[in-house]
């Protein structure tokens, strides 16, 4: 059963926790629920419930604990169901530490972010705050491990043989979200509707074989997209935009409003 710590308000941040015990969970939602920004819910301990209260609720941001299984695999396969219903969730992974193999898989899944438990409560509600707001929460260890991961032939399936897998209308998409612009900014530049914006983005990923815009920004930068149209309004690329409220070495980047 859903636990809401507070009355939702129309300006709250509706932010689910699933954390990976039903006691770090209740530990989560506690914390998170001192910011009076934030409406919590705490979520129940199975992957359907988890996924029932995803549709019932939907939540702005949604935090899911890794879990103990090997790699996290369960937890995984929880948030591609969650984006297999819901494409537009943003979620968040939490983990104990950073290693390579969780990193890219929890990007493969589908996730916005990662957060390692080491980081402060402080940074927490920077991470969830980035999130919602479009980007990609990762320290840039972490995404090293994804570039890293990317670059090997056999995970870089966008990197098609013969003729462009892309439309030259996609192209334009990818070369507006290599310069880190957001969903709105796409279609008034491109003279689109936001939903026709998301549609591209869907087939573009579907294409690519890629399931998180950062692969969409690597796939940009090795084929020289992301060079043939400059950055505009001061905005740098989307791999190099760091905030200056993220900890040291953090990488805060776009991410598509799926």
């Amino acid at each position: 059963m859903a636990y809401s710590t507070n009355l939702p308000g129309p300006d709250r941040l509706r932010i689910l926790a699933a954390d990976s015990s039903s006691m770090n969970t209740q530990l989560l939602v506690d914390a998170l629920a001192r910011n009076a920004q934030f409406h919590v819910i705490e979520a129940p301990g199975s992957d359907a419930d988890i996924l029932s209260l995803v549709t019932r609720e939907n939540p702005h941001v949604t935090l899911i604990g890794a879990k103990s299984s090997p790699a996290g695999t369960g937890t995984f396969d929880l948030i591609r169901s969650i984006r297999g219903e819901h494409p537009e969730a943003r979620i968040v992974v939490l983990i104990d530490h950073s290693d390579p193999a969780t990193v890219v898989e929890a990007f493969r899944s589908g996730a916005h972010g990662i957060f390692c438990r080491t980081q402060s409560l402080r940074m927490l509600t920077k991470c969830i705050e980035c999130v919602h707001s479009g980007q990609v929460w990762a320290s840039s260890t972490e995404l090293h491990y994804v570039i890293e991961a990317l670059s090997k032939p056999s995970t870089a399936n966008f990197r098609h043989l013969g003729n462009p897998p892309l439309s030259a209308r996609e192209s334009d998409v990818v070369r507006c979200v290599a310069e880190g612009l957001t969903n709105r900014d796409i279609a008034r530049r491109l003279k689109l509707t936001e939903h026709t914006v998301k549609n591209y983005l869907f087939r573009i990923f579907d294409k690519l074989g890629v399931s998180s815009r950062v692969e969409v920004v690597l796939y940009a930068l090795g084929n020289g997209e992301a060079r043939n149209s400059p950055p505009t309004n001061g905005r740098r690329s989307q791999l190099t935009a760091s905030r200056k409220t993220s900890p040291p070495g953090a990488v805060a980047t776009r991410k598509a409003e799926s």
